[in-house]
């Protein structure tokens, strides 16, 4: 340690003698130190030689060592070190080279690092670095495992919808369970803010002319549609600028229909898309081609040349026509519910779906014969896994061609989610899950979307979109597959389910979740009693078969015992191939999936194809 310079920096803050705990935690901050309050105020308690609650500048020296001197990284930079006091330009330029895989390295690169984070000004001025730099660089954003380039949209956006997967919501309304629980605007509100980009509405006739959104037949509360619509159109392009679509689950009578039509409208704008964006289409437009558009999915009657027709012409029923020709003006739909009830569709309404008509799925003949590009189908998660195991190829080959949406099974009243990775492998494009449950399946969905810039759309791999791909995920031996090798070094201040002690046995697993063939998990032994700053220095090598489908989680429990089990702490998801190589840090998210700063594992990664 540069004990001059640090002096000089926290001086003042002694001139009145001894600090507390609070003090001592915004001191390190201002040093540019990212410490967790609960771990700092554990190292004080252990510091404070006197236990009076204050402490000199000599033992706050030693904690400040504590924190900001990890024993790994001292190691990697006596490595690199000629003296183990500085690191020349060429001395980092061959770290980011060697460990970081930088290969686009100039002396820029290195002397841009050297700026931004050597806080002894000596040693900035002669373009070297100390120890306080490298961990300041180590500890910062530029050294996560998330690759840089993938947090913006940086895939091709003009290929045809049914070519993405899309961030799709179940029951967006609810916040809690299925069949009690509140409906409320915040569920459309977060799953927006989240990249989702196609969200459930479910309709009801309400009071007064104002249909209402709620799960029907249950003790849920009611939203009124107008203002579901409302915070949509505020927060649709808040997170990503590409289409929403609004799946309705219309249980309306066609005159509220007939009012959703005209709230949609006014409300909308020109955000709505009410009309073809090509006269001689027979595929889906692009995400780029909607970008900024909000698209609505429901049953539709006749056919889109049809609806351009009736452009400019007022499609509300007056009375009488009510009596006397409705057939004119509506069809008769069959929706399966409690019982079968018959739903008619009202032409207003009817007329705003374009590109996203929901049609019913009969089976993958039928649908190649029959079925239209602008058609899409809704399958039950149960019916949906029973089609993959008999009739993959076909279910492939139909995901190719037609959005297909997959939807939790109704006996999930406890809002709960399946494992959306068996169905991104057969190419479904909007699998639905209830963002309002935390667990594994909304990790899993959060991971996968990190890629392409958050955006709530990410291009399928190429053998999910070409006709002419045998690809089959039971079968999958892809003749590229790539070695992955994971060191788990460290845990940096991990989480506490008890903020009593930091003296946690904690455990590292990590998982492959992908085709059948590529699942598979390892986990590091328990470090006993440090969840500050355990070292496992374990590695793990894994052959991925299909790595275009491959997330990896990685998840930090603390072991309770044999009969208490693992408690969860955190975890983190990321598509295999968005990780960076080299020296990596891992941030960590609790279940709800908020972010853990500064907790986080310290890990070398390594791949090859």
């Amino acid at each position: 340690m540069d004990t001059k310079w640090f002096l000089s920096k926290i001086q003042d803050d002694f001139r009145g003698g001894k600090i507390t705990v609070e003090k001592a935690h915004k001191l390190l901050e201002k040093l540019d130190i990212r410490c967790s309050y609960i771990h700092v105020k554990h190292i004080f308690k252990d510091n404070d030689m006197k236990k009076q609650g204050r402490i000199t500048i000599e033992e706050f020296r030693s904690i400040y060592r504590i924190i900001a001197h990890r024993e790994e990284i001292v190691e990697i930079f006596n490595a690199y070190s000629e003296n183990r006091k500085i690191l020349f330009e060429n001395d980092l330029i061959q770290f980011l080279v060697q460990e970081q895989y930088v290969f686009e390295m100039s002396k820029t690169i290195a002397s841009e690092i050297i700026q931004k984070y050597e806080p002894i000004e000596e040693v900035k001025k002669v373009h070297q670095m100390s120890f306080e730099g490298f961990t300041r660089y180590m500890d910062s954003s530029e050294c996560l495992l998330f690759k840089p380039e993938y947090k913006r949209v940086y895939q091709d956006m003009t290929q045809p919808l049914s070519d993405y997967f899309i961030s799709t919501s179940h029951n967006t309304y609810l916040i809690s369970d299925q069949l009690l629980g509140p409906s409320d605007l915040w569920g459309y509100v977060s799953a927006l803010v989240k990249g989702c980009r196609c969200l459930e509405i479910d309709c009801w006739d309400g009071s007064q002319d104002e249909p209402v959104v709620y799960h029907g037949y249950t003790l849920t509360s009611k939203l009124l549609f107008k203002t579901v619509i409302q915070s949509i159109q505020k927060y649709a392009f808040l997170t990503s600028e590409y289409p929403v679509v609004l799946s309705l689950e219309n249980h309306c009578s066609p005159h509220q229909q007939e009012v959703m039509a005209d709230i949609l409208q006014n409300i909308l704008g020109d955000s709505l898309l009410c009309d073809m964006l090509d006269d001689f289409q027979d595929t889906l437009p692009s995400p780029e081609a909607l970008k900024f558009k909000i698209l609505v999915k429901n049953k539709k009657i006749g056919t889109l040349k049809e609806t351009r027709e009736r452009k400019g012409t007022d499609k509300h029923e007056s009375s009488q026509e009510k009596e006397s020709d409705s057939k004119r003006s509506l069809a008769i739909i069959f929706l399966k519910k409690k019982k079968t009830r018959k739903v008619k569709i009202s032409l207003a309404l009817s007329d705003l779906v374009i590109y996203t008509k929901a049609e019913k799925f009969r089976n993958f003949h039928h649908a190649r014969l029959h079925q239209q590009f602008n058609e899409n189908n809704s399958i039950g998660e149960s019916r949906a896994r029973k089609l993959s195991k008999l009739k993959v190829s076909e279910f492939i080959f139909h995901t190719r061609k037609f959005i297909t949406r997959i939807y939790p099974k109704a006996m999930r009243a406890d809002s709960s989610n399946f494992n959306p990775q068996e169905f991104w492998n057969i190419g479904c494009q909007m699998v639905a899950l209830n963002f309002q449950t935390p667990g594994l399946p909304m990790d899993l969905h959060n991971g996968k979307f990190l890629d392409n810039g958050g955006s709530g759309y990410i291009l399928k791999p190429q053998f999910l979109r070409d006709n002419k791909s045998q690809f089959n995920p039971h079968k999958a031996n892809d003749s590229d597959p790539i070695t992955l090798t994971i060191k788990i070094i460290s845990g940096i201040q991990l989480p506490l389910s008890n903020s009593f002690t930091n003296k946690a046995d904690t455990l590292v697993i990590v998982e492959v979740f992908g085709v059948p063939n590529d699942q598979m998990k390892q986990q590091t032994r328990v470090i006993k009693k440090n969840a500050f700053s355990p070292r496992w220095n374990e590695t793990f090598t894994f052959i991925i078969q299909v790595p275009e489908l491959a997330l990896i989680r990685f998840v930090v429990v603390e072991n309770q015992g044999l009969i208490a089990g693992n408690e969860f702490l955190g975890q983190y998801t990321i598509p295999l191939l968005c990780m960076n190589k080299g020296y990596r840090r891992v941030p960590l998210f609790s279940r709800m999936g908020e972010n853990l700063e500064p907790a986080s594992l310290f890990v070398y990664v390594w791949y090859v194809r």
